[in-house]
């Protein structure tokens, strides 16, 4: 969960009355932690944010959505780079789910160069530096993971 993450879902959940985050193991992306622990630092991150929870996905988004009855997907997009990516995500779950709609939201100018693969290269090299891209609850995360690389 980096801070670009917590913006997005901030402006989803001024949006909507519910707003489910659905952690994924992601595993094409060599997540640092494991899903249970995204979980726990997630709902930590949320603990301000009453109409947001958090749940395992497994399997497709589209059916996890269907599953929790939802009717919206909400993709954040940080710069023209991650358009057509999204772009091609939102058309496929169109094809699979019609019915539910897929919304891009973009977090605010101070957090467009935030990702999650940043943050685990700066982390690695800089521990304190990565704390400007990440809740304090996730900082804490990442300096017992790295404490223990050591």
């Amino acid at each position: 969960m980096t801070a670009g993450h917590l913006d997005v879902l901030r402006r989803a959940c001024r949006l909507f009355d519910h707003v489910i985050v659905a952690i994924a193991s992601s595993e094409a992306k060599r997540p640092l932690f494991s899903v249970e622990e995204r979980i726990k630092m997630t709902e930590e991150a949320l603990v301000d944010i009453p109409n947001a929870t958090v749940e395992p996905l497994k399997g497709l988004t589209v059916n996890f959505a269907k599953a929790h009855g939802a009717v919206t997907l909400i993709r954040g997009l940080r710069k023209f780079t991650d358009f057509e990516y999204e772009f091609d995500l939102a058309h496929t779950n169109r094809q699979l789910a019609p019915d539910i709609e897929t919304i891009v939201l973009m977090p605010s100018k101070d957090q467009f160069c935030t990702s999650s693969t940043f943050v685990k290269e700066i982390a690695q090299h800089k521990i304190e530096e990565a704390a400007q891209f990440v809740p304090a609850c996730v900082m804490r995360y990442l300096r017992e993971k790295f404490a223990g690389a050591k």
